[in-house]
């Protein structure tokens, strides 16, 4: 198998040398595999049964980039002696001609393909290797280039592992971020218990719909309208996504669907929506075959004249600023049709939530579209680390400085109105 950059062979290596790697690397994965042992005994202990079940998927989906690596390192000669046409391999590259020409000029040899430094940075003036080469370029022989070089397999090895860093630090903070936006609903709760409360919501008192606090912030004249619903929904999903109305709300009309009345009084709601964002949290954290394909087509259309940075960044924000401003539109739908029910209500109003009320009667497809968000903004993230550290900050993947801006201020914006605004909802 191709490999290396014509250096010795384990033929030549000390046994020692080899022994100290193996050790290395077999103590720091049984290492690894033991705390993942130690946080799944300490979910199954305090009974979060769905945190272990994202925990055993995160495991699953980090032996499927370890298998994708393994496969990577299997087939590396074959792909590597698969050549194709210099005229067919010189069609969309990262790079221009004009920057590839200045990057990788011809060797003294003229044999341009010849050992070619694959998108090398420059660095003052000199270029430097970023990455063993693979052996001699077969292709070059047969006046071919090969089909993806030892090189750019090996750089593809560095990708795969900050991919799974990346994956797995961004489902950690998802569920931060979210327990983080729940921690000020517990004062709420709190509230419920109080005297005051239950005076303020007397269920023998009759009220309009529109002059409740519900009604207030939702019955209103842009209600009745679509675009001015969409319009002021997409800006309430910025401002107190999930205001103390909307909660108190939501917490009655569940309570008076799904319990008894005797035990209404002790249900804890805030806990109840916890435990939901960790059922939740196990769709979230998976990665279909489906978003797989996206992940390729963003390898795919990230290159020169597709001015990728100006669009791709932002389609997981439309995808999310949608989901957010259609849970808005929900709440306020339920509230017209308290409406519709009776311009008179008793007590607090009692919401109803309905598949109908979401796209296509499927209210699931709101957590597989945050989902697909927030793996394409671990995956663009991942590339943009990945592509700094291999070839530079300058490099062909993010030569214009608005490419590095867009970039960096889309992936903490996402996992912002993700994690913290849009999930907890």
């Amino acid at each position: 198998m191709a490999g290396g950059g014509g250096g010795r062979t384990l033929e030549e290596t000390p046994t020692w040398a080899v022994a100290v790697v193996c050790f290395v690397l077999v103590t720091v994965s049984i290492v690894i595999e033991h705390i993942i042992h130690l946080i799944g005994k300490w979910l199954k202990s305090k009974n979060k049964n769905a945190l272990f079940e994202s925990l055993e998927k995160i495991k699953s989906e980090l032996m499927l980039l370890g298998f994708i690596s393994l496969l990577l390192t299997v087939g590396q000669s074959v792909i590597s002696g698969m050549c194709i046409s210099k005229e067919v391999g010189a069609t969309w590259h990262p790079c221009n001609k004009k920057q590839e020409e200045t990057k990788y000029p011809s060797s003294v040899t003229g044999d341009e393909d010849r050992r070619r430094k694959l998108l090398a940075a420059d660095d003052g003036g000199s270029f430097r290797r970023i990455l063993a080469g693979g052996g001699t370029d077969k292709c070059a022989a047969k006046g071919k280039v090969p089909f993806v070089s030892s090189d750019g397999i090996h750089q593809l090895h560095i990708f795969i592992f900050l991919l799974a860093v990346f994956h797995v630090l961004y489902c950690i903070l998802t569920l931060a971020l979210g327990r983080a936006k729940m921690r000020s609903w517990k004062a709420w709760e709190k509230e419920t218990r109080t005297a005051e409360y239950q005076f303020s919501h007397d269920p023998e008192r009759f009220r309009f719909a529109r002059e409740t606090s519900f009604g207030r912030r939702h019955l209103s004249f842009w209600s009745k309208t679509p675009f001015l619903l969409w319009i002021v929904c997409f800006f309430r999903q910025f401002v107190r996504s999930v205001p103390k109305v909307d909660y108190l709300t939501l917490r009655h009309g569940f309570i008076m669907a799904h319990l008894a009345p005797q035990s209404q009084n002790n249900f804890n709601f805030q806990k109840y929506i916890n435990r939901s964002l960790e059922e939740d949290f196990k769709v979230v954290v998976g990665i279909s075959p489906p978003i797989w394909g996206f992940a390729v087509l963003f390898l795919l259309f990230n290159t020169h004249g597709w001015y990728s940075y100006l669009w791709l960044p932002f389609i997981p924000l439309i995808i999310i600023l949608l989901v957010g401003t259609k849970l808005q539109v929900v709440i306020t739908k339920m509230g017209l049709r308290i409406q519709e029910r009776g311009e008179v209500v008793k007590g607090v109003p009692v919401v109803q939530p309905g598949d109908h009320l979401f796209w296509f009667n499927r209210p699931r497809l709101i957590l597989y579209l945050i989902n697909f968000v927030l793996f394409q903004n671990a995956f663009q993230l991942a590339f943009f680390v990945w592509s700094w550290c291999e070839f530079g900050i300058r490099s062909c993947f993010h030569e214009h400085v608005e490419d590095i801006v867009i970039r960096i201020s889309m992936g903490v914006l996402i996992q912002i109105l993700c994690s913290y605004v849009t999930l907890p909802s």
